[in-house]
């Protein structure tokens, strides 16, 4: 058995950009852009479980942060270093996290754009005027030293705000360590841990923090599980009961 490691999110390693208010001249995205009246989709029931964190929010007057339930979820792969028997796999991942949070992602396909810890989050020459897709990119340890080690991913979102409105999250990012993958296709089951492993990083993305349970997948290390837990599922399940935020 290769045990996967997964780390803290980028919410936790990284320092996040300042909330952005839509202020005159500011570098953002004209307003509800993508935004609907009502959720796009409804979260599956709650397990009966307390076994999850979320990420608190950095502001007194809201605990967690979420995507916002009222527009689709975006997100692009770079398929540069993806290894051979990966082919579908990070789309299933996403389809996991989108039944079990009710979120709507879409697939808006591949990007040249590479990862990086200073992401800019509206970026109109590649992605029009709205805010940047999720990023899912195989990368490596030279491309991104935080990937070192037994570190097989990292996952995390940056956030936004509108003046009045509550902080949601926009722009995340999925690094997947490519040579550790590799090694990974090559175990008896070894696809089933790989999308694990997505299916964790995600979790962080859409707002899921560690547990220290081992029967959750988010567990810091992949002891073996191959599905979502039911502190798992309690946690995603809330996390799309999120605000929505149509002035953003």
């Amino acid at each position: 058995m290769v045990f996967l490691y997964a780390t803290p999110s980028l919410f936790d390693r990284f320092v996040l950009p300042v909330a952005l208010p839509h202020l005159p001249g500011a570098n953002v995205p004209p307003r509800g852009v993508g935004a609907n009246e009502v959720p796009l989709g409804t979260p599956p029931p709650a397990p009966a479980s307390t076994a999850y964190r979320l990420f608190e929010s950095p502001v007194e007057d809201q605990e967690w942060i979420a995507y916002d339930p009222c527009r689709p979820v975006h997100y692009v792969v770079r398929p540069d270093n993806a290894p051979s028997g990966s082919e579908g796999l990070v789309q299933e991942a996403v389809a996991e996290v989108s039944a079990a949070t009710g979120l709507q992602f879409v697939d808006d396909g591949t990007t040249t754009e590479a990862p990086s810890e200073e992401r800019d989050l509206y970026q109109p020459g590649l992605y029009g005027e709205t805010w940047v897709p999720v990023l899912i990119t195989w990368s490596s340890p030279a491309e991104i030293p935080g990937l070192a080690g037994d570190v097989a991913g990292l996952g995390g979102s940056d956030y936004a705000q509108s003046p009045g409105q509550p902080l949601v999250f926009v722009g995340g990012q999925v690094q997947l360590d490519a040579p550790d993958a590799v090694q990974t296709l090559l175990i008896p089951g070894g696809r089933a841990y790989l999308k694990a492993l997505v299916m964790h990083e995600l979790a962080h993305v859409v707002g899921l923090d560690h547990i220290d349970d081992p029967h959750e997948l988010m567990f810091e290390e992949n002891t073996g599980r191959i599905s979502f837990g039911e502190g798992d599922r309690a946690g995603l399940a809330l996390l799309g009961t999120g605000p929505c935020a149509p002035g953003l």
